[in-house]
């Protein structure tokens, strides 16, 4: 799901766009002052909407700066009630990817939104595999658990992913072994067990199953 953290000090178009983007699917992390959003800054976020004019002294151009300071990719939504070219052309050079004047329908928000985050996270979001509550993050090899890092090993990876891209195929200790350690590797396939072990241990969710006498089997 896709973090999105909506900057608006108007508090009825606040909860309005929250309410629309969720049942768009994203969860909406939503702030009125852009002190709090500043402080925010750093958590895992993939598009911020930003109202220009806040009632704080921290302004939309102040949190765009505080966030292309950390991450230049992260897009960005403006939102003003001022339609004014000077304001969208500060905002493009500021890194915004997109302008909207207020009032503004809620839908037209949310078709923005979508378009944002497709051209963006489309090959990311190819690169991401799911299994139960399981996200693994193929480009990184990072896996998590509701938000929790799992840390593994390479091999503990390897293994994992030749499962994962496998469903319901049934492998061999000796296949495994090929696969996961090369075809260079001399020694007992015994190690193929204790790795499964050690895997099964750290994601304990997985329906690794074993098949007697011959190896294993992901469903």
């Amino acid at each position: 799901m896709y973090n999105i953290c909506y900057v608006e000090d108007e508090l009825d178009l606040q909860v309005l766009v929250k309410m629309y983007l969720e049942k768009a699917g994203y969860n909406v992390i939503c702030f009125s002052k852009g002190t709090d959003a500043i402080n925010y800054i750093g958590n895992e976020v993939h598009l911020w909407i930003l109202d220009i004019m806040l009632g704080d002294d921290v302004n939309g151009y102040d949190i765009i700066k505080k966030i292309r300071e950390k991450d230049e990719t992260i897009p960005v939504i403006f939102t003003s009630a001022r339609d004014q070219d000077l304001d969208k052309i500060l905002g493009l050079e500021l890194g915004s990817d997109d302008y909207i004047t207020k009032p503004y329908s809620s839908k037209e928000l949310i078709l923005r939104v979508n378009n944002i985050i497709k051209r963006v996270y489309k090959n990311i979001s190819n690169n991401i595999k799911k299994y139960e509550n399981y996200e693994i993050d193929i480009n990184k090899r990072v896996v998590k658990e509701n938000d929790k890092e799992i840390k593994l090993t390479t091999l503990e990876f390897d293994l994992l992913m030749l499962f994962i891209e496998n469903l319901n195929k049934s492998f061999s200790r000796e296949e495994i072994l090929n696969t996961v350690w090369g075809n260079n590797y001399f020694g007992s396939d015994r190690v193929v067990d204790d790795l499964v072990r050690r895997l099964r241990k750290k994601m304990s969710k997985l329906n690794l199953n074993t098949i007697y006498g011959y190896g294993y089997r992901l469903s």
